[in-house]
């Protein structure tokens, strides 16, 4: 039986919904071109291209859509990047809501820590019907790219054990001062199970490494030289351990990692 108490709660309920509706706003233009993101900042060895993605916030069209942009900033052509697209400009395919500015970084590391910055600015569009940016204040018609300096060692590299060996990826060498440097995952199937272990090393400035004692119920240390011409870090490296019977042990390990193409 549906009594007066029923219907007020139902009455409630439903009154509870409709407030909780939110109204829904749609977009109806005016239709523009602008950048997805306002900015990004990449180590210069970062070694893969930076794709920088400019957005149709619109209908698709049936044509290609290009933008001209220019590029301000105290990052240099051919010294610091180079651009991989048409230059000062960016093409959306027609059928398309995307198009990429391909930017590489020259890994040009000299142990001297700073940063430059690139600066897009979009400036028209062959579809005249097309604004650059959003709104009066022109959201995302600039991106900024900000390229910090890196140290001569850091980037990632590949590593064998062997010189026939298939090149293991993804071993990274990381640094703050250009003095001391971190080594994160280099065990290549030393060790079992394969813990993401880290190495810390230092530059001697002469193409040579030292790797001071390190670990924890273990010691870790050797030396290793750098290749000035190839780039390739080569490490000897020493464990010495206790057993289970407590009697010292001492393995050798030899490594060579080598930097991006």
């Amino acid at each position: 039986m549906i009594t007066i108490r029923t219907i007020s709660i139902l009455s409630l309920i439903l009154l509870m919904v409709l407030s909780c509706e939110t109204e829904k706003i749609l977009f109806m233009g005016p239709y523009h071109v602008r950048f997805t993101e306002e900015s990004i900042t990449k180590k210069e060895s970062f070694s893969e291209p930076i794709k920088i993605e400019v957005h149709l916030a619109g209908p698709v069209l049936s044509e290609d859509v290009t933008i001209n942009y220019a590029i301000t900033g105290s990052a240099r052509a051919g010294i610091d990047y180079t651009i991989a697209s048409d230059a000062n400009e960016v093409t959306i395919k027609k059928g398309e809501y995307v198009g990429y500015i391909e930017v590489h970084l020259i890994n040009n590391a000299n142990n001297i820590l700073r940063s430059q910055n690139l600066v897009f600015t979009l400036q028209s569009a062959s579809n005249s019907k097309l604004e650059v940016g959003q709104g009066p204040s022109a959201i995302g018609k600039s991106f900024t790219l900000t390229i910090q300096d890196d140290c001569i060692l850091a980037g990632t590299y590949s590593a064998i054990q062997n010189a026939f060996d298939i090149p293991i990826q993804g071993i990274a060498i990381t640094s703050t001062d250009c003095e001391t440097y971190t080594v994160s995952n280099w065990n290549i199937n030393f060790f079992s199970p394969p813990y993401d272990y880290s190495l810390s090393f230092e530059d001697n400035g002469d193409n040579t490494i030292k790797i001071p004692a390190q670990g924890d119920g273990s010691t870790l240390e050797g030396e290793g030289t750098v290749d000035p011409i190839t780039g390739k870090i080569t490490f000897d490296l020493t464990l010495t351990y206790k057993d289970e019977k407590d009697v010292d042990v001492e393995e050798s390990y030899k490594f060579t990692l080598i930097p991006p193409q």
